[in-house]
């Protein structure tokens, strides 16, 4: 299953934070989560994550795990391929 994130920082982002934020990153590969791509933006939110998980609760706890430094809305996502099927 695929996630998509959007990210507000909580904190500012000194090497400290990230650094920490990289060992919750590896503690969710650790449960089977696979980053694709992590992305600071400009606008609204700070960042943009895609990630890929076993399944709904797994990425629950990882994103609950990351709360301490972003608050972050997650959403679901689907290939467009597969998209497309659920329209036929």
């Amino acid at each position: 299953m695929y996630f998509v994130v959007l990210a507000k920082f909580k904190k500012k982002p000194t090497k400290e934070v990230v650094a920490q934020n990289m060992k919750m990153l590896e503690m969710g590969a650790k449960e089977g989560v696979k980053n694709h791509g992590i992305y600071w933006t400009l606008g609204r939110y700070d960042a943009v994550g895609i990630f890929e998980a076993p399944n709904e609760k797994v990425a629950m706890k990882h994103a609950i795990r990351l709360e301490e430094n972003v608050a972050s809305e997650t959403m679901i996502a689907i290939p467009v391929e597969e998209a497309r099927k659920l329209a036929e």
